[in-house]
């Protein structure tokens, strides 16, 4: 059983930037992928990148890339996202996610999941 806490969401400037964490409890996390999800009031929950169990592999929809980076530390059992560049639209609740091995953009595909942290950006 793997459990996920998220942190480091918070209140930003446009064009600033946050560091997401999503630390999980297990001692099996290390072969887990882990997706990052964001849903916004109204609106689906969105895919806004992946990392592979080894953190050999990450993918980011093109809504992010170049803006967001996923890192994993398996020491620390902990998956980072690193948000640059935010604007208005990257308002959300941002939710990790685990499954065996290997990300998936779709959120059923996934097993577990944190509680979620509000980003907010202010323009």
């Amino acid at each position: 059983q793997v459990q996920l806490v998220e942190s480091g969401g918070g209140l930003v400037q446009a064009g600033g930037s946050l560091r997401l964490s999503c630390a999980a409890s297990g001692r099996t996390f290390s072969s887990y992928a882990v997706g990052w999800f964001r849903q916004a009031p109204g609106k689906e929950r969105e895919f806004v990148g992946g990392i592979n169990w080894s953190g050999s592999s990450t993918y980011y929809p093109d809504s992010v890339k170049g803006r967001f980076t996923i890192s994993r530390d398996n020491s620390k059992n902990t998956v980072y996202l690193q948000m640059n560049s935010l604007n208005a639209e990257d308002t959300a609740v941002y939710y990790c996610a685990a499954r065996v091995q290997y990300y998936s953009v779709y959120a059923s595909n996934y097993d577990h999941w944190g509680q979620g942290t509000q980003v907010t950006v202010s323009s």
